[in-house]
């Protein structure tokens, strides 16, 4: 199962939901507006930045849009890299902070 943090107003927690209903993989977001989902993401990941991706059943956890993109690409998509090229011009994070 997948779960996304979010925060709602981020363009890179967009980014990710958008290539997620593109690639038509389920998911299940969680928005830190909500303060049960703050305090868990806080306990799982420690960092105070979003969006966040939790593959539960391949133990994987990470923030970063073009992380997240990437990975989704190649364990959910057609390995299509198009979204990594954006991406790969600019060094800055891709995280909104909480």
């Amino acid at each position: 199962m997948l779960i996304l943090y979010t925060k709602t107003g981020c363009p890179f927690c967009e980014r990710v939901v958008d290539k997620l209903d593109k690639l038509g993989v389920s998911f299940d977001e969680r928005n830190i507006a909500d303060e049960e989902n703050l305090k868990e993401l806080l306990e799982k990941g420690g960092n105070q930045q979003v969006p966040y991706l939790v593959d539960e059943g391949k133990n994987i956890e990470m923030y970063e849009s073009g992380d997240i993109i990437s990975y989704l690409n190649k364990e959910y998509g057609t390995g299509d890299m198009t979204d990594e090229a954006e991406d790969k011009d600019d060094d800055a994070p891709k995280v909104c902070p909480i």
